[in-house]
């Protein structure tokens, strides 16, 4: 049997307790009364999902086992229509930000598709909530999927990595899927381990939910035992149950033959439920059914999947019973704010669904040393040299396997909703939303039904924290907030919501304004609901009602603008280069995006920069990043030019520091490769770096910084401490 990580801290740490409390007895009373009081704010714990759909917990109308969630939901309130983005990423921006996707660079997924809205990559004119926190006194922690870089590499760029984003400690996974048994880009603090090695956690077996909860609870109880005095905001994401299907035997036993009889039972099962919850009336129908059961070939197969699935959730949620066990056990469970989300719906991927593998499969590849990283997010094989398993030969669930569950049962997850993951329809966008804070909320066990988003987890956090949102951080301007707080409905008042919510995925978009919702798939017209009567978007109002889609459709229009969202269809493809432009005169801050910069591939480049203060450090003027580009700044004083061929760094350094005060720096990069460097007069740099850049860099340009992957010898963003006048860069034809 598996041993019980989370109760082993929790022993420590209650030993550590009584031997701190018996120590206490000895002090003298002037010293323990000079103690500062506790921080009556509230300790706030966010706790996401992946890839479940509306109603797969036990509160929302699920058969699987959610004990844990179901208590929360009963002890707090319900959202009845609380909203994600349709995707993981992307709500992960959202989510952290405050700001809708795209504004916070990951409109799509982890590629840069060179524009502001696309970068796939958290930006710099975002704070995350942990940097929002921190500053207000918040000790900052978080366990598991990270998801919003799309620098994963061991030895690559990691300013965009959680305890580079407001964290004060982390354990997780900084891509988004993997194996459940040994997952790829797994990493404690900066550094990625493996968990067949991994010196401080090392259960029996290994299982990521597991260790996702337990490292969760270890913060509670290393929280408690060093800085009790303080709030805590601790970030929970499990990539339970996000494909492939893995899960533990005796989770899987509890849910044998339970969905043998197909998909039409079970939805009616959890619709009725959801009728007696609540959440909706008889009158709403249910999107139609998609899974035809009489028609699977393989049933036993079919329904194994959603046994795993289930075994998922339920594992997930016992998880989530230990982390509330350990703020009762450290007093903190009435003064913490616990909210429960997902980060889509229910996915119709049908990642491993393919195959002819059969029973028994030796091992036919080189094995994989125990302390080798993986980053692997679909492993072609395991440790002991075993192939990865696909396909209906192959039962779901051990570690050589990975099979998701399928577009059926993600139509069982969403019900009563149409469509899936990646849309914006409601089977794609909505989530339950559980709020469970004793001291904060007053109305236990009751629905609430005005509409909320990711983007109003920010303001509720900054709110409650009483912290200060900045307009400014690190010389980079804020986007401010566009969410709303949550705390009015925690006691029964109305939210704050100045304009509707607005949807935009893969060319799939939305609006929701009171009852009315206008949706679209990508290059389909807009169709009209009103979601007071219709939650299932049947019935299609918009030829009836041209005038409120007319109304709503400018509404979307305005805010794809302003929003980053434009040009419609970026996520599909790169865009059209900058290769006619071939002098850029750039202020200080500027920031070009790959389609904007400069086109330096197999180009001569002149650079020259006036600075009215020298400074010493940081980045004058980069384009690119850690594959290809160049940068030149200042280190120690002393200036520096770096440049990235194929991922192959040269550096040419000055030899003594530049002057204080004014310079005029210039700087020709030849096509053999030549590189000559002036401050005003005198020859500061000469030197060779292996020739122009034989591909245009994707990380775009910036002056004064370095915002995306560095350069150059130093960490980004590398910021410049002297003042910048201006920038001029030409380049040849």
């Amino acid at each position: 049997m598996k041993r019980d990580v989370s109760q082993r801290w929790d022993s420590v740490a209650r030993r550590c307790s009584l031997l701190l409390g018996c120590a206490l007895i000895a002090v003298p009373v002037q010293l323990v009364d000079a103690k500062p009081p506790r921080d009556t704010r509230p300790n706030i714990i966010l706790i996401m999902s992946d890839d479940m759909g509306y109603s797969d917990i036990g509160c929302y109308g699920s058969e699987i086992r959610t004990p844990n969630l179901d208590q929360l939901a009963a002890d707090g309130l319900r959202f009845t229509q609380f909203y994600n983005t349709g995707r993981c990423c992307p709500t992960r921006g959202a989510l952290l930000s405050g700001l809708y996707s795209h504004q916070s660079g990951i409109g799509w997924m982890m590629t840069d598709r060179g524009f502001d809205g696309y970068r796939g990559d958290l930006n710099r004119n975002c704070v995350t909530i942990a940097e929002a926190l921190r500053p207000a006194g918040y000790r900052t922690y978080m366990s598991g999927k990270w998801h919003v870089t799309k620098h994963v590499q061991p030895d690559g760029p990691k300013d965009n990595w959680p305890q580079q984003r407001g964290f004060d400690r982390f354990y997780g996974t900084i891509t988004g899927a993997g194996s459940f048994f040994d997952p790829g880009t797994l990493t404690r603090g900066n550094t990625m381990v493996s968990p067949l090695t991994d010196s401080e956690y090392q259960p029996e077996e290994y299982y990521y939910t597991d260790a996702i909860s337990d490292h969760a609870v270890r913060y509670i109880n290393d929280h408690a035992a060093d800085n009790s005095e303080k709030p805590f905001f601790l970030y929970v994401a499990y990539t339970a149950a996000h494909w492939p299907m893995h899960a533990l035997p005796r989770d899987i036993e509890k849910y044998k033959g339970l969905y043998d009889g197909g998909y039409g039972p079970i939805r009616e099962q959890r619709m009725k439920k959801m009728e007696k919850l609540g959440l909706f009336d008889s009158k709403l129908a249910m999107a139609p059914q998609v899974g035809d059961w009489d028609n699977v070939d393989d049933q036993a197969w079919e329904s194994a999947c959603m046994e795993v699935y289930a075994a998922m959730i339920d594992n997930m949620d016992q998880g989530i019973g230990r982390i509330v066990a350990a703020l009762e056990t450290n007093g903190q469970i009435d003064n913490t704010l616990i909210m429960f989300f997902q980060d889509n719906g229910g996915c119709q991927e049908g990642v491993g669904r393919r195959g002819d593998f059969k029973r028994p499969v030796a091992s036919s590849l080189p094995t994989i040393a125990d302390d080798a990283i993986r980053l692997d997010v679909i492993p072609k094989q395991n440790r002991a040299g075993v192939p990865t398993l696909q396909g209906p030969g192959i039962m779901p669930g051990p570690e050589d396997t990975y099979i998701a569950y399928g577009i059926n049962w993600a139509n069982v997850s969403n019900t009563p909703f149409r469509e899936y993951k990646h849309f914006v329809h409601e089977g794609g966008i909505a989530s339950p939303l559980i709020v469970h804070w004793p001291a904060g909320v007053r109305r236990k066990g009751k629905l609430e039904d005005q509409p909320a988003h990711l983007i109003d987890m920010m303001a509720t956090c900054v709110d409650l924290a009483r912290a200060d949102y900045p307009q400014q951080l690190n010389g980079e301007k804020i986007t401010p907030m566009e969410g709303a707080s949550l705390a009015p409905a925690f006691v029964g008042k109305s939210l704050k919501r100045e304009a509707p919510i607005f949807w935009e995925h893969e060319g799939n978009r939305a609006v929701r304004d009171g009852k009315w919702k206008l949706v679209a798939k990508e290059n389909r017209p807009w169709e009209l609901y009103d979601m007071s009567q219709d939650r299932s978007e049947l019935q299609d109002l918009a030829a009836s009602m041209p005038e409120q889609v007319e109304r709503l459709a400018a509404a979307w229009d305005a805010w794809a603008e302003r929003a980053w969202v434009l040009p419609l269809g970026a996520w599909r493809g790169r865009p059209s280069l900058n290769r006619q432009q071939l002098r850029f005169e750039l202020k200080p801050g500027a920031s070009l995006s790959q389609a904007q910069a400069p086109f330096v591939e197999n180009r001569v480049v002149q650079i020259v920069a006036s600075l009215e203060q020298a400074g010493t450090e940081g980045v004058i003027v980069a384009q690119g990043g850690t594959a290809h580009g160049f940068s030149l700044y200042l280190a120690n004083g002393k200036l520096q030019f770096a440049t990235r061929h194929n991922g192959t760094l040269t550096v040419l350094s000055a030899e003594e520091p530049l002057a204080a005060g004014p310079a005029e720096l210039s700087l020709n990069w030849s096509a053999k490769g030549a590189v000559r460097i002036t401050a005003g007069d005198k020859l500061v740099i000469e030197g060779k770096v292996p020739g122009l850049l034989t591909s245009m860099p994707q990380d775009g340009l910036q002056v004064g910084r370095d915002n995306n992957g560095a350069v150059g010898e130093y960490t980004a963003p590398a910021a410049f401490d002297g003042t910048i006048k201006q920038v001029v860069i030409e380049v040849s034809q």
